[in-house]
């Protein structure tokens, strides 16, 4: 292989085996420490000594103390972990089932790998998902732009049908680069229109399919009044015209593939009222794909934009 054919090569996201996390989470104690030392990186702040301290961990509960003053401080306080019953690792089991699999895993699976109930379950996958929302950042460059719909099957045929039992969703993503994937009331120019001076950064080329909802993207300006500057390229999918050169929605149509397989094949059908959390999840993968570290570790990572306290 030449130099030239290696240094294109994307590396590889690392494996992390089920004898990986074994081997680093073999106990409560150790997924603790682990806690304390990622939300605590440069050493525990105590309150009642106003200062960094030396503390050492309480056998008799989940806390450590401060080896000064005994001031206690629990690692776990403001995380998804605060307050549960469930055990910490039996928690990083969970992260660790979820982030295992390109396609996500229902709540039942995590009820039989775990042993715990089926509403324990159900309360972790959803609390592990608040982790995975966006981080808001607007997309640059090259985007698509298109939407969807989830749901309920279309009445009728041809011109006319009804689609008011399906949830309506709207995505951008940069051609290899992030997504923003988000549930929307309707459909309409405004919604849309609104999602782009949101989420999508001014002069910025922005791709779709002939839909009129599109017209004014072209001159559509911020909340000033400031022109957006949007360079508007169209594809004419009724044309049956679905690449011209560089123009195509084909990245967000796949990333729209990728969210109803995964759906349909794990999870079979999702209400309206956590659509989101899903579609949270998918994006979270997908703008994570190219990341070295194992997904398990990206995922727990995100423990730290829960309010930490002491």
């Amino acid at each position: 292989m030449s130099q030239i054919q290696e240094s294109n090569r994307k590396p590889k996201m690392q494996r992390f085996t089920f004898k990986d996390f074994e081997a680093m989470f073999p106990d409560d104690a150790s997924c603790l420490d682990w806690l304390r030392a990622y939300l605590y990186p440069e050493g525990i702040f105590c309150k009642k000594c106003n200062a960094i301290t030396k503390h050492h961990r309480v056998a008799s509960r989940p806390s450590y103390s401060c080896d000064h003053c005994g001031h206690h401080v629990h690692p776990t306080a403001g995380t998804i972990f605060h307050k549960s019953p469930t055990s910490l690792k039996t928690w990083f089991h969970a992260i660790y089932l979820m982030a295992s699999t390109r396609c996500g895993i229902s709540a039942k699976q995590i009820e039989r790998e775990t042993g715990v109930t089926y509403k324990t379950a159900w309360r972790m996958f959803n609390r592990i998902r608040t982790l995975l929302q966006g981080d808001g950042e607007p997309l640059s460059g090259p985007v698509e732009m298109d939407e969807t719909y989830f749901g309920g099957r279309v009445k009728g045929k041809g011109r006319g049908l009804k689609i008011d039992n399906k949830t309506p969703i709207v995505g951008i993503v940069e051609r290899k680069g992030r997504v923003i994937a988000k549930t929307a009331e309707r459909v309409n120019s405004h919604n849309l229109l609104a999602m782009a001076r949101e989420h999508i950064l001014p002069e910025s080329t922005v791709y779709t399919d002939e839909a009129p909802h599109y017209s004014r993207l072209k001159g559509l300006k911020s909340d000033d009044g400031k022109p957006l500057g949007y360079n508007h390229r169209r594809i004419h999918h009724k044309s049956k015209i679905y690449v011209m050169g560089d123009i195509h929605t084909n990245t967000v149509e796949g990333f729209w593939s990728l969210i109803k397989r995964g759906i349909g094949g794990v999870y079979h059908s999702v209400s309206t009222k956590f659509l989101q959390n899903y579609l949270d999840e998918y994006s979270f993968r997908y703008n994570h794909r190219h990341d070295t570290e194992p997904m398990f570790l990206t995922f727990l990572r995100q423990v730290s934009k829960a309010e930490s306290v002491g």
